[in-house]
């Protein structure tokens, strides 16, 4: 009969439109019960109409009555809950309905609740209707229930979601709220004394982390002041305003937990790719905060996801720099970890995994505990005094009046503040605006030089590390034009009282001249100075590197050719050294056009060039190499109005991977085959046969016999007189070599000395004839006390003075023989010295500071020395007897008096040589000339005659 009932009510509501429900089931409401929760209690039905109909729960006398509801706006559709309550006791009870506006728990990732006012009004099926208390966080209804009633209450949704309702005794919510009050106070308190604390922190210390920490507290007190209601109590937000302001805090919350792990771990100062990435997720949540604006749930819920994805990235990033070393990193390892547990709490409190109501204030609680110990953690960077010496007065005068007159510049950078400051004549000199080298560490990379970014960040996270040791290293900044500029960067660390680098400190020194002439003086060692062709000793290494390359199956056969220019001594003496210069360049510049860009061009000697070609196996291209070669050199060079043409012989020999052959032997092959084309008449080419060695002349058997000659004892040092013209003593001795040749007798060193050039015998002969002559000088100044005392002179080869090895040679000799400083002189050609200007002054100056004499010898045969003979300070000028014999008519050069007279100017003695006779004496005195040399004071002595000469001298 009841189900008949209820079906005809249900069609009666069809017809009218209204929504009817059946009974729903009480729920007993004991006496001292503090709270009871209804949220699985309650009927929910959907939107469907302005109007329902319910069936009450069964009273007291089991009978169902049926009520009908309307909205309190018709025409509306909103959600509606049942609920039944029973008071089965004997007395009056007094309840509290009270369901949340926004609950954490449950409130979800994607598309979270926000929050809102759940319950729009509420209606009982008996009794008064429930009253509504005001409170801003929760829809608070008061009811009451008469002793042994069963009430039905249907309460009109403003949204479909209830997260919660509950029934309260109102004595135990009041203590309740009460007792959250206290709590959240003492929360929002902590959190804004934190914030405070860390802004004060700032204002003192003005490192990014400060402000970053500073910026976490402010927004983790803006978060924890709208969970707990209290903006809305002191501003009075409507619903949608706090939803606007709880997903744009969360949104900021995730960006200040980046802003704080950027600067805390020092990410800007060398990792670009994070500064990049931080950037735009920066700029991510600020375009989530402006989302907020207009739809809060779909902001709330990025928000959400990006602090997960901060605090699970970031733990990893720790994790990674801590392994590397960081302590910054491995001091923040805890309480990330703590951030990470908590986000893990989070999650499964809106997803609903964790459902107790302690959750929420929990979570907020942690939350600013996590930012306390994030204070805590900055805090030891808080007041680290940099322990810079505040260096004050006089002193510090000083030190900054020696540091502009060493012409060093200030490097300072501020660790914490990580900020470089240097001096503004760097950025003069450099041609960059004033503070341009001024900021983080990191945009020095952009001016420095390519090789040397990784050695300068290495260096200065090593003083980081290490948090001791000196920098001292060459780097090169990049000027505004482009080019770069040398210099030393000496700095050191300075640490505070807790051992952390809070400064480094030192200073640049500029050394691009330095660098450049060490650059210069590296190629100048094996290169050519005139035509900048490698020179012997490059060639050799790269034809060895050819040799072992072409041994491989396959590969390409090295050729080596020798280009001699014909008749070039006789060019220079008609037409003079500058344009035998102007000849040497020519060459080279054609020569270089007919050879590939994998083949090698040098010069080997005076006007003998040599080149490695790289060839396939057929050795005709080497005769078609070769006539090109003399056809290019065939076309005149002009030289004022007139015209030289020239002609080279050329010799070639191709590499044989079958013989055990090395690049000396493939050159002097190749040698073999120039000298037999030059006795065909020069203008000729000539490939290297085998029985060409049985052909050579005598000088290649000479250089076989002079090879052994030093070990034999058959070169001999023999002495030239130098006399004083003043009285006719001897003063000196040139020390010439001879050799005592076993089958063609006594050679002087016009016959062996251009074999020992090329074959660099001249180096060892020259320290022989030093050891020597040194030794002989040391007991003549013994023997004879006199003053001024004797003195020697020894010439020096264009290999010896390149060698690097002739400072040493010198100083060896002058430690074993103890001759008088300054009596020992080295004669060098001005030729010699125009070889290589640069290198020869540097090497000329080392020299004189180990105590050996300077000789400038042959003067006059050249052009040049006129105009260096003050830069390179000679002690001697020796007067070529070009200059000193008489010409046809009788007369000497009128020069000569000039060359004495500016010799003397510029402190120099002068010998002249080529004095035949007497009278040639007699005028080279008169002309102030102090010292002469030549047949007229005798020929060049043994060691044995020069020290009786000495002795009857002394006698």
């Amino acid at each position: 009969m009841h189900r008949l009932l209820r079906l005809a009510a249900l069609l009666f509501c069809i017809g009218i439109g209204c929504q009817s429900a059946f009974a729903v089931q009480s729920v007993r409401v004991p006496v001292d019960a503090d709270a009871i929760d209804l949220t699985g209690a309650v009927e929910h039905y959907s939107a469907q109409g302005d109007r329902i109909q319910v069936s009450t729960a069964p009273g007291a006398d089991g009978i169902v009555r049926r009520i009908e509801v309307s909205a309190l706006e018709a025409g509306g559709q909103p959600s509606w809950i049942v609920f039944a309550l029973t008071n089965d006791s004997d007395e009056q009870l007094v309840r509290l309905i009270v369901a949340p506006h926004y609950r954490l728990v449950g409130s979800g990732v994607i598309w979270p609740d926000l929050g809102s006012t759940r319950i729009t009004t509420i209606t009982a099926s008996e009794g008064n209707p429930p009253e509504r208390d005001d409170r801003v966080d929760s829809d608070v209804f008061r009811l009451t229930l008469d002793p042994g009633t069963t009430v039905t209450y249907v309460a009109e949704l403003r949204t479909p979601n209830l997260p919660q309702i509950y029934l309260w005794e109102p004595d135990a919510f009041k203590e309740k709220a009460t007792s959250l009050t206290l709590y959240q106070g003492i929360v929002i308190g902590i959190a804004g004394l934190l914030a405070l604390f860390l802004t004060i922190v700032f204002v003192v210390r003005g490192a990014l982390i400060f402000p970053a920490a500073a910026a976490l507290a402010w927004t983790v007190l803006a978060y924890v002041c709208i969970d707990f209601g209290f903006w809305r109590k002191i501003f009075g937000f409507e619903d949608e305003a706090e939803r606007i302001w709880r997903a744009g805090v969360e949104a900021t919350l995730g960006a200040t937990l980046i802003i704080f792990l950027f600067a805390y771990l020092n990410l800007r100062r060398w990792h670009v790719r994070y500064s990049h990435i931080a950037a735009v997720w920066l700029l991510l949540m600020a375009a989530v905060v402006a989302l907020s604006i207009y739809n809060a749930p779909i902001a709330a819920g990025v928000a959400r996801i990006s602090i997960a994805t901060v605090a699970g990235v970031g733990f990893i990033l720790i994790l990674n720099m801590a392994a590397r070393g960081s302590d910054r990193a491995v001091m923040l390892i805890p309480t990330w970890f703590l951030l990470l547990v908590w986000v893990a709490g989070a999650s499964f409190t809106v997803m609903g995994t964790f459902t107790n109501d302690l959750a929420a204030p929990g979570l907020i609680g942690g939350l600013v505990l996590i930012v306390m110990l994030i204070g805590f953690t900055v805090m030891q960077n808080a007041f680290s005094g940099s322990n810079v010496s505040n260096v004050r007065g006089a002193d510090a005068e000083r030190r900054a009046l020696a540091m502009t007159g060493c012409g060093d510049a200030i490097f300072d950078w501020d660790v914490d503040l990580d900020q470089i400051h240097v001096g503004s004549e760097i950025e003069g000199q450099l041609g960059l605006k004033r503070g341009a080298l001024e900021g983080p560490a990191a945009s020095w990379l952009d001016v420095l030089h390519p090789m040397d970014r990784d050695r300068y960040k290495a260096a200065l996270d090593g003083l980081l590390q290490q948090r001791c040791g000196r920098i001292n290293h060459d780097i090169r900044l990049r000027a505004a034009d482009g080019h770069y500029f040398w210099f030393v960067m000496k700095a050191r660390p300075v640490v505070n009282a807790e051992g952390e680098v809070v400064r480094v400190i030192g200073a640049l020194s500029d050394v691009t001249e330095i660098k450049t002439a060490e650059e210069r003086m590296l190629h100048d060692a094996v290169h050519d100075n005139l035509t900048g062709l490698p020179n012997r000793e490059l060639f050799f290494d790269r034809l060895d590197t050819a040799l072992v390359a072409a041994r491989k199956p396959g590969a390409s056969r090295p050729a080596v050719l020798v280009i001699d220019i014909d008749r070039f001594k006789q060019i220079n003496e008609a037409i003079g050294l500058s344009f035998g210069d102007s000849v040497l360049l020519t060459v080279a510049r054609r020569l270089a056009r007919n050879l590939a860009p994998g083949d090698t061009l040098a010069r080997l000697a005076g006007d003998q060039f040599g080149a490695i070609v790289m060839m396939d196996d057929s050795a005709g291209q080497i005769d078609e190499i070769a006539e090109t070669i003399r056809n290019n050199l065939a076309t005149p060079i002009s030289f004022g109005e007139r015209e030289v043409a020239l002609t080279v012989s050329i010799g070639a020999a191709l590499f044989d991977p079958q013989l055990p052959s090395k690049g000396s032997e493939l050159l002097k092959d190749a040698e073999i085959a120039m000298v037999n084309a030059k006795k065909n008449g020069g203008n000729h080419a000539a490939y290297f046969e085998p029985a060409m060695r049985a052909q050579r002349s005598d000088r290649p058997s000479l250089e076989g016999d002079l090879r052994r000659a030093l070990d034999r004892g058959e070169i001999k040092v023999f002495f030239q007189p130098i006399v004083r013209l003043e009285d006719r003593t001897v003063a000196g001795f040139e020390a010439v070599l001879r050799w005592q040749h076993p089958r063609l007798g006594l050679l002087s060193a016009a016959d062996f000395m251009p074999v020992a050039e090329e074959t660099g015998l001249v180096v060892d002969l020259g320290i022989f004839a030093m050891q020597q002559t040194a030794r002989e000088l040391s007991a003549w100044q013994k023997a004879l006390e006199v003053e001024p005392p004797i003195f020697a002179s020894i010439n020096v080869s264009s290999r010896q003075l390149l060698r690097h090895d002739l400072l040493k040679d010198v100083q060896a000799t002058l430690n074993r023989s103890f001759v008088l400083r300054g009596t020992l002189k080295l004669e060098l050609t001005e030729s010699l010295v125009m070889e290589n200007p640069e290198f020869a002054a540097q090497m000329l100056q080392r020299i004189r500071e180990i105590g050996a004499g300077l000789s400038l010898d042959d003067f006059g045969t050249g052009y040049s020395s006129l105009g260096h003979l003050q830069r390179y300070h000679f002690d001697t000028l020796k007067i070529d007897q070009s200059l000193v014999r008489q010409n046809a008519v009788g007369a000497r050069p009128v020069i000569l008096r000039s060359v004495i007279a500016m010799a003397h100017d510029l402190g120099m003695d002068v010998v002249a040589e080529g004095a035949e006779t007497e009278s040639d004496a007699v005028e080279l005195s008169q002309l102030g000339c102090e010292f002469a040399q030549g047949f007229a004071f005798g020929q060049p002595l043994s060691a044995a005659d020069a020290r009786k000469l000495m002795g009857a001298e002394a006698g």
